[in-house]
């Protein structure tokens, strides 16, 4: 039997991120683990509206989503816990400017750069909708058909209800696959 826990988020693990933008002309990170897909060419990142960030990401129209690996998980939780209206955040990782201009960090396997199309605002958060323009993979981290291989990328999850850090597990078998096999009792 299934408890009724109330309104909890539950749809977790997702990858941690970590956004790159500037703010009044100078480059800041923070970790954002509210990250959804929307269609196959944009992204949703969720940021609490007192983030400092929000306001480099509404001045710049343009992001850097940076998938943080398990060598930059320090660093990357840092810019999640320290703002950067206190602290200057802007050397905490070695990066350069990606072909649309935001700051990449060099030492993330794979990094989307990204439009802000949208915002939706909610009493909260702001919901910054991002169309993909680039997305730059470690050579070592691509598949036979140039593809990303989540099993070499090895991103770091969030788990919202626990505020844990996981590690990828392994493949269980191919999309489709499974629902070839199904047979519908009668």
């Amino acid at each position: 039997m299934k408890k009724n826990i109330g309104n909890v988020l539950a749809l977790y693990p997702t990858p941690a991120v970590v956004v790159g933008t500037e703010v009044n002309g100078k480059v800041n990170w923070l970790l954002v683990a509210h990250v959804g897909i929307i269609g196959h060419d944009r992204i949703m990142l969720s940021m609490f509206k007192k983030h400092y960030t929000n306001e480099g990401v509404k001045q710049a129209g343009k992001v850097s989503v940076n998938m943080v690996c398990e060598a930059m998980l320090e660093r990357a939780d840092y810019v999640g816990c320290v703002s950067g209206a206190k602290a200057d955040k802007s050397d905490v990782f070695v990066w350069h400017r990606g072909e649309a201009g935001t700051p990449v960090i060099d030492e993330s396997p794979l990094v989307m750069e990204c439009e802000v199309v949208d915002n939706y605002e909610t009493e909260t958060f702001d919901n910054f909708i991002c169309k993909i323009t680039n997305t730059y993979v470690d050579e070592d981290c691509l598949n036979g058909k140039g593809k990303p291989d989540y099993d070499k990328l090895k991103p770091v999850l969030f788990e919202m209800p626990g505020y844990t850090y996981l590690r990828t597990g392994e493949t269980i078998g191919k999309c489709t696959g499974f629902g070839k096999n199904y047979k519908k009792e009668e």
